[in-house]
């Protein structure tokens, strides 16, 4: 079974609305996992942009030579991504099923405020 590391997801403006950890080495504080989304949200829109290919959504998937990071884009902008080990298959059915988990249960909060951190409740 491969193991996801972290799990991540970015609003259309690029903030950090939900961060989980699930790696027991190297765990980051908050303040780098903020980072980590910026860079990635930053990288995003580059690719789209320097992209030969006509109507490009941006980078996929990002292979390292220690983990992988997954991405999926929903049509409102926000970005969900993971980032787990090396060679991990169907991230993609994983990820969308993060996003209907997420347009179920956070979107149809009446609670929520669009592009607020997600709040777990304790």
């Amino acid at each position: 079974m491969a193991a996801i590391y972290s799990l991540y997801i970015i609003n259309k403006s690029g903030g950090l609305i939900f961060y989980k950890d699930y790696g027991s080495a190297g765990r980051m504080d908050t303040n780098d996992s903020l980072r980590v989304a910026s860079l990635w949200h930053s990288m995003h829109a580059i690719s789209q942009q320097l992209s030969p290919v006509v109507g490009c959504s941006g980078i996929e998937l990002l292979e390292a030579d220690t983990f992988d990071l997954h991405c999926f884009q929903s049509l409102t902008g926000t970005k969900f991504f993971v980032v787990c080990e090396p060679g991990t298959q169907q991230m993609e059915g994983l990820l969308k099923a993060i996003y209907e988990l997420y347009t179920d249960y956070v979107l149809k909060n009446p609670f929520y405020e669009m592009e607020m951190p997600i709040r777990k409740p304790s």
